[in-house]
This record gives C-alpha cells, structure tokens and sequence, in this order.
C-alpha cells in the first residue's frame, strides 16, 4: 500500500512509514495512492457479515497485501471488538452508537485499531515510540485505554485547560503507566500546534521516535470507516436512500465516512454538523475555506477553528467545492439549540443524548424534513455520562455514570502544566 502527501503527491510513504511518522515531512497528510471500490456482489450480501467480518474485508482491500491476512485478522479482531449498533428513534431517525468501546467514545475504534497496527510495525525495534496526541476531550481518553500498557510504547497527551470535562480529564491523567497529560494553558488549536511543530522538530526526532494517535494519523482515519459499513447494514431495513449525519471538530470522522463513499458504500448525502465553529458550513456556502480561532461552546470535543482533516476533504475533490456539495452538506447549531435538541430527544424518544449527538440530530432532523425518501443515522459519539453536568443540568436528572468510567472519579489527576510556546514544551521533553 503506497500513499502520498496531500501537500505534493510526489511525495510518498508506504503504509509503515506513514503509520509510524503520521505527518509527511512537508507537514501534509497521508492518504491512500489508491482507493479500491468494493464489488457490488459485497454490498448485496452485507447484511450476512458481521462488523468483525466487514472490518477485514474493508482493510483486506485497502492494504492490498501488504499485511499478511492471519496478522490483520488478528489486528481487527483485538481492536474491533464491541458494537456499533444503530438505535431507531422512529422509522426515519436513527442513533448510530459509537460508544461501546472501554472509554466510551467513537474514537476507540481508531485508537485500538491504531495501537495493534502501530505495536505490530515496531516489534522488534529497540527504540521506543512516543506518541503526542492533542485532544479536545474524548480522543486522549481513546488513545490512553487504546495504548495503555502496550511494549515499547510511550504517549504523551496534550489537553487544553478547563477545556475539558471532569471525567473526560479523569481518563487523560489517572491512568499511569505508559500513559503521561500535559495541561496545556490555551485551546485545543494550541495543543495541536504543539504536537505538529515538534513532528517536524530535528532536535526531537534525533532523540524520539514520534508519531501520532490524532486523527492526522491514517491508521486513525481507516478504522472509522468500517462503522459506516456497519451503520448502513442496520439502516437497509428502514429504506434505501441513506444519510449520515456526523457531528464533526477536527473532521476525522467525516472523513472516513468520504473514505467508506469512494469505496463504493452508495450514501446518498453526508451532513456536516457543527457548533459554532462553523469552518467547514460556512465553506460549503461560501466556497472560501477560513480558519478562525476557536470559540469554546458546550459540545466541546468540536471545538476546533482550524480542522486539520480538511486537507484530506479537498485532496478528495480536487479541491472542487462543487463536487464536494453534491456529497455533503453543512449545518452549524448554538449551544441554546443544542440544549433544545437534547431536551426534544429525551421528551419524545426517551433517549438521552449528549451535547455532540443533539448537534447531530438537530441537522438531522432539519434535512430529513426537507427530504421526505431519506432515513438517516445521527452519530452519538460518546456516552453522555462523559459530559454529566450538562446532560443533568440541561434534563434535570442524573445521568447513570458506567462502571469503567465511574472508578476514575476519585483517582488522583496527574499532568504536567505547560504553555503554548512550542520552546517550553520542546524543553519539557528533552528533560525527560
């Protein structure tokens, strides 16, 4: 598997390469040289695989080889071992739960699978790999239980301070081990600067093996995809016009989704939702891709101002704003609506919703009314629990809290602070 820069497509990587550097050392990112569609045959039989079995299949195309099939069966079977089942509201509206996994957060799938990959390309080798990964909640929660107590590996995450919530800290910080929080003192942008500026740093790199567990990372980004494959066996019972509406900060997520879409999956439209850190809506409509700083709002993990995934979005189209809405489409929705949606959700359904999900379905709802053939899945991306207090303030109850998460409440946080001069931190680690 060959893939290349989305800064120079001559500049290209094999599938262990980019895995273990994650960033191109033009500072693009990685994608795949060649996309292989799945035969129709596949899709008319989907409904007879199971995730584990899709999850192959999808991977088994995409590596052409380059892994041996007993490895990469035994990389997704260790990875991809919880559901992702779609959750009907009514015969139109589904939740697509990604939370099942050990930090209940989507990003396990990408964080487990990425931790498999990455222990298998580096056995062997006598250096260590050190991980930094920037988050902006659930992603360092993923990559901690991903990465935890895994041979030869280091990681290091960087969190934006007061950015995140209680518990989501609580899975950043109390875990040990191989597993070490930097509080950074800004915003996630901030954090991810940090850890771009030290991908590219000689000094670091002459001294650490780094790479990546954020979505930059394509081992990341391949996971992600299989649950759309999943999702979409589970909605051909309700009709055969099929959205996705995935609420969305770094855009990782969507991404795979545009991933699973050249691979053949036939949906029909991805909607883009957002808070109000609207970069990637406000290009939809305008046509003009405007970075901005971002604006802290109460679905925090999509408070990014400066998606890093949007490189991959535009190498897909050619940079073809056009061809690019005729698959997507961008809504962007306040924290006063989001509290609304949640509210709505737990009123008619009896389904509680957090902050992330009700964005998802707020735009859910307002295509499928203008789309009367159309059945879709809203992603709920976490379990509510991981935001608590506003789930329980907006609702006026408790949320029930799981056991794995549960027992980090009253474990000791442990995370070094920093700023965001990239000089500080780059001290900071060569101390180490």
């Amino acid at each position: 598997m060959q893939l290349y820069s989305t800064n120079n497509k001559q500049l290209k990587a094999d599938l262990k390469e980019a895995v273990l550097k994650s960033l191109a050392p033009d500072k693009g990112l990685y994608m795949p040289e060649y996309i292989p569609v799945l035969p129709a045959d596949w899709f008319n039989n989907i409904r007879d695989y199971s995730f584990q079995e899709i999850a192959f299949d999808v991977c088994k195309a995409l590596f052409d080889g380059y892994i041996p099939e007993n490895d990469l069966k035994t990389i997704i079977e260790s990875a991809i071992n919880f559901p992702a089942p779609v959750v009907m509201l009514d015969d139109r509206h589904g939740a697509l739960e990604l939370w099942h996994g050990p930090s209940l957060a989507f990003k396990d799938f990408g964080a487990r699978f990425m931790a498999a990959l990455m222990s298998y390309f580096n056995k062997g080798n006598d250096k260590k790999l050190t991980i930094l990964v920037a988050t902006s909640g659930d992603t360092g929660g993923a990559v901690a239980f991903g990465f935890l107590g895994v041979p030869g590996i280091e990681v290091k995450i960087l969190y934006p301070e007061g950015k995140v919530s209680l518990l989501q800290e609580k899975q950043l910080t109390t875990l040990g081990e191989n597993i070490s929080a930097y509080e950074v003192a800004g915003t996630f942008d901030d954090c991810q600067a940090l850890v771009k500026e030290a991908f590219l740093d000689k000094e670091l790199n002459e001294k650490f093996q780094l790479s990546s567990a954020n979505s930059i990372n394509i081992s990341r980004l391949i996971p992600q995809s299989f649950y759309y494959f999943e999702a979409y066996k589970q909605l051909l019972d309700y009709g055969s016009e099929i959205v996705f509406c995935v609420p969305s900060g770094n855009f990782g997520n969507l991404t795979a989704g545009l991933l699973a879409k050249n691979m053949g999956l036939p949906v029909s439209k991805f909607i883009a939702a957002t808070n109000i850190n609207k970069i990637v809506p406000d290009y939809l409509m305008s046509g003009i891709y405007q970075p901005r700083p971002s604006i802290a709002t109460i679905s925090n993990a999509m408070d990014v101002g400066n998606p890093s995934n949007f490189a991959r979005m535009n190498d897909l189209y050619n940079g073809d704003v056009e061809a690019m809405k005729k698959d997507m489409v961008g809504y962007y929705v306040t924290d006063e609506e989001t509290r609304h949606q949640m509210q709505v959700i737990h009123q008619q359904y009896g389904y509680i919703a957090d902050p992330h999900g009700a964005v998802g379905h707020f735009a859910l709802q307002k295509y499928l009314a203008d789309h009367p053939n159309a059945v879709g899945a809203f992603f709920e991306t976490a379990h509510p629990s991981k935001f608590e207090d506003v789930v329980n303030e907006t609702l006026g109850l408790e949320v029930e809290i799981p056991q794995r998460l549960a027992v980090l409440a009253d474990r000791e946080k442990v995370a070094t602070k920093i700023g965001t001069d990239f000089a500080g931190f780059k001290k900071e680690l060569l101390s180490l």
